[in-house]
C-alpha cells in the first residue's frame, strides 16, 4: 500500500470507464450512498480521463487483438495514451504484452 499512497501523491490518471466499474461494484456490495462517497474520494485523488473516440477505437482494436475485459483494455489504453506506467495487480494484464509500460502492484511472495 505504501506504492499506492505514493502515486497519489501526484493525483494519477484513471479512465472514467474504470471508475464506474468501481463504482457499481462498490454500489453493489455497500450501497448507493458507499459508492457516492467513493466516487467523491475518486474525483479528488484521481485525474479522470473521459476517453475520446480515437481512445475508444484504440480500445477496441485492443479489445479485439485480447481475450482480457473491455475495463482491463480502457486501462492499458489510457496509460499508453498519457505515457504512463499502468500500475495493477491483474494477472490477465500482467501476464502478457501490452502495450505501455506496467507496474505489479501484487505483494511480493
Amino acid at each position: 500500500m505504501a506504492r499506492i499512497e505514493q502515486v497519489l501523491k501526484d493525483r494519477p490518471t484513471m479512465s472514467w470507464v474504470n471508475a464506474v466499474e468501481v463504482y457499481y461494484r462498490v454500489e453493489r456490495d455497500h450501497g448507493r450512498d458507499e459508492a457516492d462517497t467513493v466516487l467523491a474520494g475518486m474525483r479528488k485523488a484521481l485525474a479522470l480521463d473521459l476517453p475520446g473516440t480515437s481512445l475508444m477505437l484504440e480500445t477496441a482494436r485492443l479489445k479485439s487483438a485480447m481475450p482480457i475485459a473491455l475495463a482491463d483494455c480502457f486501462a492499458i489504453t489510457t496509460a499508453r495514451s498519457h505515457g504512463l506506467t499502468l500500475l495493477t495487480g491483474d494477472p490477465e494484464i500482467l501476464d502478457r504484452e501490452v502495450p505501455c509500460p506496467v507496474e505489479d502492484l501484487r505483494p511480493s511472495r
